[in-house]
């Protein structure tokens, strides 16, 4: 592989972004919404940031580190989503889809950081 855009996670990543594009487009036009906008987009797009830096370093300790960095911008994606839930700005359909996603995108890296442990 030479190029972090094949990665099937980076993949899925990119897809989480496009939907969360989507999804922001939706939500009230408040201060707080547009807040709340501001930081799950940050967290979104560190996902695929982390995946295409560590992938450029392509030292195992290193690359294994930005996998991690990915890992918990995931499990922020998840909790910005949970506000935004709690805030009515999205439907439950809408989250269960961005949840699962982010659980998916979660195991890939997980599995990702398992193999380069070996």
């Amino acid at each position: 592989m030479k190029d972090f855009r094949e990665l099937k996670v980076w993949q899925a990543g990119m897809k989480l972004f496009e939907d969360v594009l989507k999804d922001i487009e939706t939500f009230p036009k408040t201060e707080v919404a547009r807040i709340i906008a501001n930081q799950v987009l940050r967290s979104v797009s560190s996902i695929t940031a982390n995946i295409a830096e560590g992938y450029g370093r392509r030292k195992g300790r290193e690359f294994e580190h930005y996998l991690y960095i990915a890992r918990g911008s995931t499990n922020e994606t998840i909790d910005w989503y949970e506000k935004i839930k709690r805030l009515n700005f999205i439907d439950s359909n809408i989250f269960e889809m961005r949840e699962l996603t982010c659980q998916e995108i979660r195991a890939m890296l997980s599995k990702m950081i398992d193999s380069l442990k070996k």
